[in-house]
């Protein structure tokens, strides 16, 4: 199969428990929860999104033929050390196009291989870090995993909701929103009183990285 892909990057992983991990970042373009467009942003499932991953112009971004085209743009992008390579596959939802083909490729060039998902599509076998964020009420596929990353608060995603699925960390990451503040504040809380829950923040807005 081909791959759309709106940008790939290398930089330090800036969230959850892989935080300042070096990686390379594939965004693959689109989204089952919505469709990147403002318009329909107020009638979507997740309302808070971020991350630009319309189209395929962003940096080394485009259509990748087959799984082999895509993990050699991969890895001239890590352009590095063959010891502790490690992809992020995003989006985006990323597991819309993420298969097996692609992550057996990916390993073979040497890749321990991850994935930041929604956590509604089921995850091919083999992948080596999956991190579930789940939105809204949006129904889970993945209830097991390696991380669980929050974004808090949402109304309709409350913490006790989550915290008995298989997952080794549990991570609390407050909303950047108009209320940022009050949700870092909200987030502190929330992990100081129930201490299976960890605080993650954006720390690559911070120091001013991708």
């Amino acid at each position: 199969m081909s791959y759309a892909v709106k940008e790939i990057f290398k930089t330090l992983q800036g969230e959850g428990a892989q935080m300042g991990r070096a990686a390379v970042f594939c965004r693959f373009a689109g989204c089952n929860l919505w469709s990147g467009r403002e318009a329909d942003r107020a009638s979507s499932v997740c309302i808070f999104c971020d991350t630009d991953f319309v189209g395929m112009d962003g940096t080394r971004g485009g259509r990748f033929a087959d799984a082999e085209a895509l993990a050699a743009a991969i890895d001239a992008e890590w352009a590095g050390s063959s010891q502790h390579r490690y992809v992020v596959l995003t989006g985006g939802e990323p597991l819309l196009q993420v298969d097996d083909v692609l992550v057996d490729a990916l390993h073979a060039r040497g890749f321990e291989v991850g994935v930041e998902t929604n956590g509604t599509q089921p995850a091919p076998s083999g992948l080596d870090w999956i991190c579930v964020s789940p939105k809204a009420d949006a129904d889970l596929v993945l209830r097991t995993g390696h991380e669980l990353k929050l974004v808090y608060p949402q109304e309709k995603a409350l913490p006790g909701r989550f915290e008995h699925l298989a997952f080794e960390h549990f991570f609390l990451q407050p909303m950047d929103s108009p209320t940022a503040a009050a949700n870092l504040e909200a987030a502190i809380a929330y992990c100081t009183d129930n201490p299976r829950w960890r605080l993650s923040l954006q720390s690559h807005k911070m120091i001013g990285i991708r």
